[in-house]
């Protein structure tokens, strides 16, 4: 409920309302010239106390609220590159958005916000951060601290130049990167071997690096995905991408063969090479920007992590099923992977409509 009084040649406005625990609260502002003004004053407050808002909560930093949000929220269960995905972003908010209230943003100056960021940054990049904010903005709104997500039905955007596509194989030259793998493999070099399971498997570096002998079945024909290698923080184990990251693989017995090889090499780790090291990210990808170059494929951004994009491309090819590929990659769920992949899945797509008019022009032979 508002009044509103004169006092000597201003307007003075008083909202009182009852909590959810039935105290009586109040608030008040005074200063306005003129009853109109004061009377806006009290409707925006009525309206805000019946969408949920706390009124009495004070205006926060943008900047504020989202770094203490991710110190409470995110950062003990973050990993350590994530983390350095926050820090980039809490220097983005100090730097654009400064001491402006998160009460106070509208979508404009989101998408203004957005606009400028992207200008030089790929969609990925922009991407992450938006996803970021938005998280951040949610946990706002749920707080009662906002009452409308000034990150939602915005236009993400991104330089063209620097959103990189990321290339994969045909099945010929597929063939022939296998074929100098398995030519010019040496079981005291595991870079070749490293290669030859992401081709066969799409699993992720970190995975494959981290793979010790007893996560190998080789009566059941599988690899066991239970912990990735921390390459990018001086190695050491820690835990998967997320908690779908953990599954099974299943695998030829060729590839089992080409790994047993590896056991000569008498360690636990099953890439770690005769010097005792696992090869870094930096040995596999010079190992097979060298392979490449020897098999005459030019592919100046394939690096290793497009192997895992080839083997999505091959299943596809054969007609496996999107869904089995999403397990298999690890996914959480399978958006995740039409996301990712689409621009495969549409090739393909029109592979199977050609497929799909030929078989029902059958029927009416």
């Amino acid at each position: 409920m508002a009044s509103i009084v004169k006092r000597g040649k201003n307007y003075h406005v008083r909202v009182s309302w009852r909590d959810k625990s039935g105290v009586l609260k109040q608030k008040s502002k005074g200063g306005f010239k003129t009853k109109n003004e004061a009377r806006q004053y009290a409707v925006e407050l009525e309206q805000q106390l019946f969408t949920g808002v706390n009124i009495k909560q004070k205006k926060i930093p943008f900047s504020e609220y989202f770094a203490n949000w991710y110190e409470v929220y995110k950062q003990p269960t973050s990993k350590h590159s994530t983390q350095q995905r926050y820090e980039v972003a809490i220097r983005q908010i100090n730097e654009y958005f400064q001491d402006i209230a998160i009460q106070d943003i509208t979508r404009h100056d989101y998408q203004v916000f957005l606009n400028q960021y992207g200008t030089n940054r790929s969609k990925n990049t922009v991407r992450i951060m938006h996803s970021m904010i938005k998280a951040c903005v949610s946990s706002a709104m749920y707080d009662e601290i906002i009452r409308k997500n000034f990150t939602e039905n915005i236009q993400l955007v991104f330089d063209p130049a620097r959103t990189r596509k990321i290339d994969y194989l045909s099945l010929d030259e597929l063939k022939r990167l296998t074929d100098l793998c398995l030519n010019g493999r040496q079981k005291r070099y595991t870079s070749r071997y490293m290669i030859l399971t992401a081709i066969m498997t799409g699993m992720r570096i970190g995975e494959i690096m981290a793979l010790t002998w007893d996560d190998i079945d080789y009566q059941r024909q599988t690899i066991t995905v239970n912990k990735t290698w921390d390459y990018q923080s001086g190695g050491g184990f820690k835990a998967t991408k997320n908690d779908s990251s953990n599954r099974t693989v299943n695998v030829t017995q060729q590839l089992l063969d080409w790994l047993a090889e590896l056991k000569e090499n008498n360690s636990n780790m099953v890439f770690e090479n005769a010097r005792g090291q696992i090869p870094t990210s930096a040995a596999a990808n010079n190992t097979l920007r060298t392979l490449l170059k020897q098999a005459e494929i030019k592919k100046p951004s394939f690096h290793f992590h497009s192997l895992r994009h080839t083997h999505v491309a091959y299943l596809l090819s054969k007609g496996i099923d999107i869904f089995v590929i999403s397990k298999r990659l690890g996914h959480s769920n399978l958006s995740t992977t039409t996301d990712t992949y689409a621009y495969l899945i549409h090739e393909y797509q029109q592979t199977q409509i050609s497929e799909i008019k030929k078989n029902l022009a059958l029927l009416a032979e």
